[in-house]
C-alpha cells in the first residue's frame, strides 16, 4: 500500500525553534513523527474508519503546522543544534571559606538536586543521576539520554527534567518515561504537585499538564527565559525576565505579578511564600497572595536560592562561588565561600544546606549556628572529597521482568480509548474507570501489568502506580 509523507520544519536562526513534524498517511492510519531536528522524535498512530477521512485528518494537522511557521523541508539538511543551557559564569569567592562537610564530584555541572529524607539526589549536564546518603557514598546512579536540568520530588517519587523534552520517573529500578512534553515547550525548569506538571521554557511560556502528560493550559509571560516555575494546591509560580507572575491552576488566569529590577534566575517555595533570585543580585520574597515581603541583598548576581522552613532563614548564591544567610527579615547574617562553584540549585535540610554548582560538586556544608561562627574566625573542617563511580548508571529501558504469580500487588491492563493507551486498575476494590498515571514507553495495548502499588491522588479522579511493575505472562 503506497504512503505519503509530508515532512516540515520550523528553525529560528535567532530563536530556541528547531523541530520537524512529519505525517504519514498509509491507507487508513495516520503517522505523526515529531521532535527535535537531528533526533528521531516521537511517534503516534491513530487509525481511521476510511482512507478519505485519514487524509482529511492528515491534512488538517499539517494545516495547523504551517499556520504556525513550519515549512516543508528536506529531511537531513538542517542539522541538529545543541539543546539550550543555561549560560554562567563563575569566579572565585574572596569570602571566608563555608565549612564544607563533604564534597561529590558529579563530573559534569549540575543544576538538579533534592534531599529527601534519607536520600541526597544530584543530576548532572552529562545526564548522570546519583542517589548518594548522608555522608555522600553512592546509592544508586542512572543514566538519563541528554543533560538533566531539574530534580523535583512529588511525594515518594522522584522525577528528572531531561535536556530531551521528557520527565523520567527515577522512584524504581530503572527510569521510566513519566511525561512526553510536548514539541513547542523547551523545558528550562519545571515542579509537579500531585501528578500535575508545570513546565517554563525559554521563550518565557510557561504550560500545565495533566497527569496523562497532556496540555491543561499553556500561559505567555510578559518577559523571556523561564528559569523559575513553583506550583501548589493554589497556583503556579513563574519567573523570567520582567518578573514573578501567579496563575490560578484552573485556566491559568493570572492572579497577580510582581516586578523585579532584575531577570528571575531561580525560584524556590515554602508553604506561604516564594522566593526569587535575580541578575540585580537580590532575593525577593513574594507571600503567595502576592505580598512583598523581605528583600536580600547580595553582592553578585544571585543564581540560586532556599529556605528553611517558615522562612526563618534565606540563603542565596552567588555567580561568584559565595553563599549568603538572611534573617526572615532580610538582614545579612553571613557570607562565605563554597571553595567549590558557583550554586546553581541548593537546598537546605536539618542545619545542612546542600549545593550543586557549576564545578559539578554536590557539597555539604554545615550551616549550625556554631559551625558557622567558627567559619567566620577561619575554623572550618576538612571537606572530603568523593568522586562519582566510572561505571555508568542503569538507563532509561522498556524492559520489564514478568510474572505469572498475583499473590501481592495490583493488577492493572493497558487499553486503548480514543485513539490514546490508558490504564485501568482490574483488581477488586478501585475505581474501575479512573485512568492510572504509568509510565508512557512501557504501555502495550491489551497486556496486564502487577504493580507494587496503586495510590489514589490527593485532587482524586486518577491513581499513580508506585514501586516496581512486572508483565503478567500466562
Amino acid at each position: 500500500m503506497a504512503e505519503d509523507k509530508t515532512y516540515l520544519e520550523l528553525s529560528e536562526e535567532q530563536g530556541v525553534s528547531h523541530k520537524f513534524y512529519e505525517v504519514t498517511v498509509e491507507g487508513t492510519q495516520v503517522t505523526i513523527r515529531y521532535g527535535r531536528i537531528g533526533d528521531s522524535g516521537r511517534t503516534q498512530t491513530s487509525d481511521y474508519p476510511t482512507p478519505e477521512k485519514a487524509k482529511a485528518a492528515a491534512a488538517k494537522k499539517i494545516k495547523e503546522k504551517t499556520r504556525k511557521g513550519y515549512e516543508s523541508a528536506v529531511m537531513g539538511v538542517r542539522k541538529k543544534r545543541p539543546v539550550t543551557r543555561r549560560q554562567t559564569t563563575s569566579s572565585q569567592s574572596t569570602a571566608r571559606s563555608a565549612p564544607v562537610l563533604w564534597k561529590f564530584d558529579s563530573g559534569a555541572a549540575a543544576f538538579g538536586i533534592f534531599i529527601g529524607e534519607s536520600t541526597c539526589w544530584v543530576g548532572n549536564q552529562d545526564g548522570r543521576v546519583f542517589a548518594l546518603d548522608f555522608q555522600g557514598q553512592v546509592l544508586n546512579q542512572f543514566q538519563l539520554p541528554e543533560g538533566v536540568k531539574c530534580l523535583v520530588a512529588d511525594d515518594v517519587w522522584i522525577y528528572a527534567g531531561c535536556d530531551d523534552g521528557n520527565v523520567y520517573d527515577l522512584s524504581g529500578k530503572i527510569p521510566r518515561l513519566a511525561y512526553e512534553i510536548d514539541e513547542n515547550v523547551d523545558i528550562f525548569w519545571l515542579d509537579i504537585d500531585d501528578g500535575l506538571l508545570a513546565v517554563s521554557d525559554a521563550n518565557g511560556q510557561v504550560a500545565l499538564f495533566h497527569p496523562e502528560d497532556e496540555f491543561h493550559w499553556t500561559r505567555l509571560s510578559q518577559g523571556k527565559c523561564g528559569w523559575m516555575v513553583r506550583c501548589d494546591r493554589h497556583g503556579v509560580y513563574h519567573g523570567h525576565t520582567k518578573g514573578v507572575t501567579c496563575y490560578d491552576l484552573e485556566a491559568g488566569r493570572v492572579q497577580w505579578h510582581r516586578d523585579t529590577q532584575g531577570s528571575v534566575l531561580f525560584g524556590w517555595q515554602e508553604a506561604e511564600t516564594v522566593y526569587a533570585g535575580t541578575s540585580n543580585r537580590l532575593v525577593y520574597e513574594f507571600g503567595k497572595q502576592g505580598n512583598e515581603g523581605a528583600q536580600c541583598q547580595c553582592d553578585a548576581s544571585v543564581y540560586s536560592c532556599a529556605a528553611a522552613p517558615d522562612g526563618k532563614y534565606i540563603f542565596a548564591g552567588d555567580n561568584s562561588s559565595s553563599v549568603y544567610c538572611f534573617d526572615r527579615a532580610g538582614t545579612r547574617l553571613w557570607k562565605l565561600g563554597t571553595g567549590c562553584g558557583s550554586a546553581l540549585s541548593m537546598q537546605w535540610r536539618s542545619d545542612r544546606l546542600y549545593l550543586v554548582t557549576t564545578s559539578g560538586y554536590l557539597a555539604c556544608l554545615d550551616v549550625s549556628e556554631s559551625a558557622i561562627e567558627a567559619a567566620r574566625s577561619g575554623n572550618v573542617p576538612q571537606p572530603e572529597t568523593l568522586k562519582a563511580p566510572q561505571a555508568s548508571g542503569t538507563p532509561v529501558s522498556d524492559r520489564l521482568e514478568t510474572t505469572s504469580e498475583v499473590t501481592e500487588g495490583v493488577v492493572v491492563r493497558c487499553i486503548r480509548e480514543g485513539g490514546k493507551l490508558r490504564v485501568r486498575v482490574e483488581s477488586p476494590g478501585y475505581q474501575e474507570d479512573w485512568n492510572v498515571q504509568f509510565p508512557r514507553n512501557i504501555r502495550e495495548e491489551g497486556v496486564r501489568y502487577l504493580v507494587s502499588e496503586i495510590r489514589e491522588s490527593s485532587r482524586s479522579g486518577f491513581y499513580r502506580a508506585y514501586g516496581e511493575i512486572k508483565k503478567l505472562v500466562d
